[in-house]
């Protein structure tokens, strides 16, 4: 566990090193939280109670969309890309041959990757939201741990998601396609644009108990009080049970990879 911990750490100071994308990044998340906020305050204006938020919590939830968009990879990247590439000219054949365990060793980096979002790319965001708008902010330290707790989740969701999306490339040669229809299935069923509590009918049902509800909906509502007691262990266990359920799959389709490479360019 020392040496995936030492990966971890070495993904965040990788993402770390890139100052200038960073403050870029926290620029463009606040422009968009800005931009997001007044659409929002336009709905709940008319619907106070929309979704079952008021609007502070409305806007907390914007918010907190623009802090866990990267740390939660809603639109994909981080890892997914490098991982395609190397299946795609053969070098993941060295990544094989060490002795580490494939998805362990890109599920420690990602963490790290995360934790640098979150710090990096989150908090400054959060921060000019809560100073430029009321936002339903806990104030309980065990509501926050929990959220942290709920994210965790999240990120490791979203890595079994995408370990899969790369592995396509084992078969696909190009896991582009997949990848870009991952992504917009992400940000759509992650809650981003919209609360899942405002899909009507049939859609909001299946669109809650997919996979990436847990990227935003889910932590969201944990930090917003909507979880607490036994519905805070349920959360969490659908989170578990999807990351377990997703790990799995990966690690099963990653087996059959391995025995019937296809490689193109090595």
């Amino acid at each position: 566990m020392r040496l995936y911990a030492v990966v971890a750490a070495g993904g965040f100071r990788r993402y770390a090193t890139y100052r200038t994308a960073t403050a870029a990044g926290v620029f463009t998340n606040t422009v968009f939280g800005f931009i997001m906020t007044y659409t929002y305050v336009a709905l709940w204006d008319e619907r106070p109670q929309l979704g079952g938020y008021d609007m502070p919590q409305a806007l907390t939830y914007v918010w907190l969309g623009q802090a866990l968009l990267m740390t939660c990879a809603m639109m994909g990247g981080g890892f997914e890309d490098e991982l395609i590439e190397r299946i795609r000219t053969g070098d993941v054949a060295v990544d094989l041959y060490r002795p580490v365990d494939l998805q362990l060793w890109w599920l420690a980096g990602d963490l790290g990757r995360a934790a640098f979002h979150l710090l990096g790319r989150g908090v400054a965001p959060m921060l000019l939201g809560s100073l430029a708008f009321e936002l339903a902010l806990p104030t309980s330290p065990a509501v926050w741990s929990a959220f942290l707790v709920s994210v965790t989740l999240g990120v490791v969701v979203s890595f079994a998601i995408r370990y899969l999306v790369a592995l396509s490339a084992f078969w696909l040669l190009d896991g582009a396609g997949v990848s870009q229809m991952t992504s917009l299935a992400g940000l759509f069923f992650s809650g981003m644009l919209l609360p899942l509590t405002l899909f009507p009918g049939v859609l909001g049902e299946v669109a809650r108990v997919l996979p990436w509800s847990s990227l935003l909906q889910v932590p969201a509502d944990v930090f917003l009080g909507k979880y607490t007691g036994w519905g805070l262990v349920e959360a969490y266990a659908f989170q578990g049970g999807w990351a377990l359920a997703l790990l799995l799959a990966g690690r099963l389709l990653q087996s059959v990879a391995t025995r019937r490479v296809v490689v193109q360019g090595g």
